[in-house]
């Protein structure tokens, strides 16, 4: 029964809204209770097991979780799924507790409540809101200039104090996260605003970095928490404004470092508005890029199948420009309703172009519309309340659910690839926190 379902479900989770204890494997309880809700034996990475990229990062990763200090970075794109960061930081807390040396930096972060959206839970940006204005890529009719967040906060006042808080709400096991340097993304081709830290005495070094357009700040000592002035200079003029594209909180210790970037509404039109997404990717060198895009460039009744497939191909081409040996996940959206009135066929159409495009460039899929059940399988969903009434996003305990399955995905095929035992690393992750 629903009821019920959402009853194990919360006695057996992480409450996101609370963020109090630690991550819990839900998916068995889930199963027991409903166990045709999902179709497990769906739940796999295609076409991993033949990719020389991905072999590499399962290496990569084994190592982490043996208890190697070797670094590991992982990124995660996607539209308001993403954002809200609810499953991809379950993910994010499973994998930064498998070992000592597992948490890494928190990394490359936007401040969503400056641009006056949604914020992730597990760390803080506090400024004058009211001063900022937000602008998202997805957003037709907004226009500025756009980093790798897809969302930029702007600000045309004379003086703010911003405080960036590693921790907010995060104190589950071992991940807790402290910096030692901070990047600033804004626009720094232009001379008419001074970032400076409101303690001086706690900085190194300061240096402003054309490619990516950042300012890179050097602390003395590993920090969780700091505060910057932005204030306009004397000679600029009072037009002149302030774009803030992102924030990277970075320290030398080994691990995995998961980073999620999300804009409400985005699809792949939305990030190729972006005309620094690639300069500031290339900042990195992912050893796993995981695509959550597809969402909303199927919601609408004009979808073109033919222009999906290209941007997904050219979208896939930038990450390799980034890093050519980046394993790449490409996720098949879940199933959902178009304007809450009937299922979106249009999702069938993305799955057919997604699997076609992890054949051809050795790629992994996770078809996550398939492993939910399906067309017209979020009316299900909505029924066990997984899925709140748009039957679009999840609700909480259904964002836990499905970190739990793509979880449950990943595992299976690092089993298979280190040649371990079926199940074994599974099962020390579902003891992570009990």
């Amino acid at each position: 029964m629903p009821k019920r379902l959402l009853q194990l479900l919360q006695t057996g989770i992480l409450l996101f809204g609370t963020m109090v204890a630690a991550q819990n494997y839900v998916l068995d309880s889930l199963i027991r209770v409903h166990p045709d809700l999902v179709d497990l034996e769906a739940n796999m990475l295609y076409y991993a097991g033949e990719s020389p990229a991905f072999s590499r990062f399962f290496s990569k990763l084994d190592s982490v979780y043996q208890g190697e200090r070797s670094k590991l970075h992982i990124m995660h794109i996607g539209g308001s799924h993403i954002q809200a960061d609810f499953y991809s930081n379950k993910l994010r807390t499973y994998l930064q507790n498998m070992s000592e040396v597992a948490t890494s930096q928190r990394g490359f972060v936007f401040p969503y409540h400056l641009a006056h959206t949604n914020n992730p839970l597990n760390y803080r940006v506090e400024a004058h809101n009211d001063l900022w204005e937000g602008y998202r890529c997805s957003v037709s009719y907004h226009k500025t200039t756009w980093g790798l967040s897809g969302v930029t906060a702007a600000f045309r006042k004379v003086r703010d104090t911003i405080v960036i808080k590693s921790n907010y709400k995060n104190d589950d096991l071992n991940t807790r996260y402290s910096f030692n340097r901070l990047r600033v993304f804004y626009n720094t081709w232009e001379d008419a605003y001074q970032v400076r830290v409101t303690e001086p005495a706690l900085v190194l070094s300061d240096t402003v970095v054309d490619q990516g357009k950042f300012l890179e700040l050097r602390f003395k000592e590993d920090v969780e928490e700091v505060s910057l002035v932005v204030e306009r200079k004397l000679h600029a003029p009072r037009d002149t404004e302030f774009l803030l594209m992102g924030l990277e909180m970075m320290n030398d210790e080994p691990g995995i470092e998961y980073t999620s970037i999300g804009a409400n509404g985005a699809k792949f039109d939305s990030y190729f508005r972006c005309e620094l997404f690639e300069e500031q990717l290339n900042l990195y060198e992912p050893d796993l890029f995981i695509v959550s895009i597809g969402t909303n460039d199927a919601y609408t009744p004009n979808f073109n199948p033919e222009k999906f497939e290209a941007q997904y191909e050219e979208f896939m081409a930038m990450i390799k420009r980034a890093s050519p040996d980046c394993a790449i996940l490409l996720t098949v959206p879940n199933d959902s309703y178009y304007k809450r009135r009937y299922p979106n066929r249009n999702t069938a159409k993305q799955q057919e172009i997604i699997h076609r495009l992890g054949q051809k460039y050795q790629m992994a899929v996770w078809d996550f519309y398939r492993v939910m059940g399906g067309y017209g399988a979020s009316a299900h969903w909505y029924e066990q309340e997984l899925m709140p009434a748009d039957r679009i996003h999840f609700t909480q305990p259904g964002y836990s659910v499905k970190a739990d399955l793509l979880l449950d995905a990943l595992i299976t095929e690092w089993e298979r690839s280190a040649s371990r035992p079926v199940n074994s690393i599974l099962t020390y992750f579902k003891a992570i926190g009990e």
